[in-house]
């Protein structure tokens, strides 16, 4: 037998034996549980995270612009009599 034959018999006999194994139900199990306990948390994905970051983003550009805007006119309220 040449050894990437041997190599590729044990790799098989091995995932067979990890798939019958009761790690792979502990492995399901940890999942499932994790997968509930986030579920319970209130929690936002990434790309939601992103999208109200950039909504955060535009609102305080814009309030910085209306800031600007009323200082401008406070300043020009001030100068008539």
């Amino acid at each position: 037998m040449d050894k990437p034959q041997f190599f590729e018999d044990l790799q098989a006999k091995l995932n067979k034996a990890i798939e019958n194994s009761p790690a792979k139900d502990i492995e399901k199990n940890v999942k499932a549980m994790l997968n509930q306990g986030f579920a319970k948390l209130d929690l936002v994905t990434r790309e939601e995270f992103d999208v109200q970051a950039q909504v955060l983003a535009k609102t305080r550009a814009r309030l910085e612009a209306l800031e600007a805007r009323v200082a401008e006119l406070e300043a020009q309220q001030k100068q008539t009599p």
